[in-house]
Parts: structure tokens; sequence; C-alpha cells
């Protein structure tokens, strides 16, 4: 990224406003009442997610950045997300809809005022325009939860999007073979990247082989139709705990209707598409699954070596394909389409190993921990990572449909409970290389 201040001035007020053109698109196309609503217990109501972006922005580029006094002072713990569980946050006194949308508009007409004369230099959260990068990325993470709560949303479509383009172009083998050695994994170069992805460090990781593509939904469903919800075999013990308490048959959103598979997507029933990448299981689903096809979850290692190493190179990529910024022709990324692309899809945006839609179409669960690379510094404040680390989360990376690019690189890391389902989640299977004969 270059460091000319007005280049990073514009990229800057471009990633905020495209940020908040998503935020309006998803609380204006629904009525108040859904707005207020709870739509599961596992989400806020979107009136919460609003004004929490217009908060954090306040917090960090008001009062932070510009040096202000604060705008609001009564509501910062009402937007605290460490204060408040998801469950209990319908009965905090919240901003009403009118309101929010005038608070978090109020703040952004004085946050670009903001960034028109900042240096952008002179310490971490101004160099290269870090913390407004932060707060657009902040905004875009809780867009991408908003559209889970649409998805969770019950009631008539109300987002419409088109397909993704059929970009597919022939057969491609089952799987990669990733050789042994080591690469660089993590970032200290992206200015943008958040403190878990940091710092680059190198990691050595045998011989694998990888899916070249996600896990499709009709591979899924011949794990289904085997009989796999019903057999302890494939199942961490946690994870069979599950699947009897709540009775689960298939991902979240599936039901069989007529001999067939339906979902629900958005407001819309319809037929599962057998050659999308499978979307809404849990971990534990994951895990299953490729036991049963008697492979594993990559670890969250492997997973970056396969995306971004440059073998020919010797260097890790920022993204799979290169160093060059997403375009509609390489990932399924910004909310563009509103499901995953058919698996296979996307040459353009293939790794240098060949493996394919590593960014964007559905997040991807690695066998992973989350836990901080060797030399972790906690920055700007430890909430984000730091007291997440060494609990019960497991990784996830790649992004999703739902992901901007802003928030999407080849070393963002995401996590989330073994249980979760709701979000966009999906994943690719690895195995052990055979070792060569003597």
């Amino acid at each position: 990224m270059t460091d000319d201040p007005e280049t990073l001035r514009a990229r800057a007020a471009d990633a905020l406003l495209a940020a908040r053109a998503r935020t309006e698109l998803l609380t204006s196309c629904v009525e108040e009442d859904d707005l207020t609503a709870q739509h599961s217990p596992l989400m806020s109501p979107l009136v919460w997610d609003l004004a929490h972006i217009g908060n954090q922005e306040e917090l960090w580029l008001w009062r932070a950045v510009g040096g202000h006094d604060p705008l609001r002072p009564e509501i910062d713990s009402v937007y605290d997300a460490f204060q408040h569980p998801r469950a209990e946050r319908p009965s905090l006194p919240l901003l009403a809809p009118t309101e929010a949308r005038g608070y978090v508009a109020d703040v952004r007409g004085r946050v670009l005022d903001i960034l028109e004369r900042a240096e952008l230099r002179g310490g971490p959260l101004l160099d290269s325009g870090f913390a407004f990068g932060m707060i657009a990325q902040h905004e875009q993470q809780h867009d991408e939860t908003m559209l889970i709560t649409h998805q969770l949303r019950r009631g008539p479509a109300v987002l419409t999007a088109p397909d993704p383009p059929v970009t597919s172009d022939g057969v491609l083998p089952h799987e990669v073979l990733i050789p042994a050695g080591a690469f660089t994994m993590g970032t200290s170069a992206e200015p943008w990247a958040l403190d878990n992805e940091r710092p680059a460090h190198r990691r050595l990781v045998p011989a694998f082989l990888i899916d070249t593509t996600p896990v499709s939904n009709g591979a899924y469903l011949n794990f289904i139709e085997d009989g796999g919800y019903h057999d302890p075999r494939w199942w961490a013990a946690e994870g069979w705990d599950q699947i009897r308490r709540h009775g689960l048959q298939a991902p979240l959103f599936w039901r069989r209707e007529g001999g067939r598979w339906l979902r629900r997507r958005f407001g819309v029933i319809e037929p599962v598409p057998l050659d999308e990448p499978v979307l809404h299981v849990s971990w534990y689903e994951a895990d299953a699954y490729a036991r049963w096809a008697g492979r594993r979850l990559p670890s969250e290692a492997e997973w970056e070596k396969a995306a971004r190493h440059d073998p020919i190179a010797g260097r890790s990529l920022r993204y799979p394909w290169g160093d060059q910024d997403p375009t509609p022709d390489r990932a399924n990324l910004g909310q563009r389409h509103l499901r995953p692309a058919p698996v296979g899809s996307y040459p353009e945006g293939e790794s240098r190993y060949g493996v394919r839609q590593m960014l964007g179409d559905v997040w991807e669960w690695t066998s992973s921990d989350f836990l901080p690379y060797p030399g972790f510094r906690a920055f700007p404040y430890r909430e984000y990572s730091e007291v997440f680390f060494g609990g019960p989360y497991k990784v996830l990376r790649g992004g999703s449909f739902a992901v901007d690019p802003v928030a999407c690189r080849g070393t963002f890391r995401n996590w989330d409970l073994p249980v979760r389902r709701q979000i966009f989640s999906g994943f690719r299977t690895a195995r052990d290389a055979e070792p060569e004969a003597s």
C-alpha cells in the first residue's frame, strides 16, 4: 500500500463510505418493527448493531484520533459488546431507529472532517490510516452479522442480488498436494491487518493433500444419506451430544419435503443446489463429515500455506492469486451475490498450488484452536483478540460471500464456537501425504 497521504485518505474514505452504504441497505429494507425485534437469541436486534457501529466510530475516530469530548457518553455502556450478551440486548435502553440513524450520520460527518485533516502518521493508530481502516472493517463485520440476522429473520424476502456468474473451466482434480516445507504465516507488512494476524513468522508444515474446492452440498448429502447423523463413530463427543439433544439431521435451514431437500435462503425456499459449497454447518458437522470421508479438517497453517505460499517465488502472497486487490472475477465477496458460487468457480482466483475458492463463498472451518502467533501484541485493545485466545473457539479462514474485501485477506483470521451454524460457514478436507518410498 502506498504511503502517499492523499491516496491513503482516499482509500480510507472509500472504505468508510462503502461500509455505510451497505449498512444503510441492510437497515432500510425492513420496517422498524424488524429493526427492533430480536430474530434469534444468538443475534442482536439490527438497531443495536446500527448504533454500536456509530458508537465504535465515535470512540476510536472522534475521541481517540480526533481528541474530542464524547458526543453521547451515556450510551457507551449500552453498546459495549462485552457488558451485554446478545440475548439481553433487547431489554437495554436502545436508541430508536430514527435516533440511531441520526446518531451514526452525525458521527460519520464529523469523522470525515477529521479524515480530511489527519496526518495519517505519527503513531500506530494513525500510521497508514490504520484507525480508519479498523473502523471500516468493524462496520463491514457488523454488516455481515446483520446479514446473518436477515437470514434468520422469518418473513418474505427483502434482499435481492444476482446469482454468481458461471466461471468453472472444466473437471478439476479432487485434491492437491502441498509439499513439505516452511512458509511465512501471518503478516507484519499489511497496514490494516488486525492484531491476531501479526506478526509474520516461519511455520514448517509437513506434506499434505487438500481438497481443490470446498465440500459441496451434493457431497455432504452423501454423508447424510449414509446415516452420518445417526452414527456416533464420526462425531466428537460434544458434537454427538448436540446432534442428539437438538435432533439435528442436516445443515441449518435445510428440510426434507416430498422426497427432496429444500433450504431457506433469505426468505426464499428453494431446492438445495448440489453444486454449491455446503453452508451453515458447525465445526462438529464439518469434523464428522471429514472423519466419515476418511479425511480430516486442515490445520490453520495448512490452510494458509495452500492459500498464500508461492513455491516458485518462495514467498507468501497477500491473496491466493497474488498481491493485487480482490476483483469480481477472482472471488465472491462483498455481498454482490447472496449465495456461494458453484464449486470450482473463479479460476482466476486460484492459489499457486491450484486450490480454488480460498477467499469468498464460505468461511472454512479448520482443525485449529484460536491462539496467538509467536510475538503477538494486543492492539489497540485486548478485547479484539486476546480475551478469546485459549478458549473453546475454532478458527475459520477465507471469508464468505458476505465478507467485504476490506475485511478479507489471505492472513485474516475468524473464530467462533464449534456449535455455531448460523454463520456462513463451510469447509474443505485434507489428509496426510503418503511418505515417499525409499
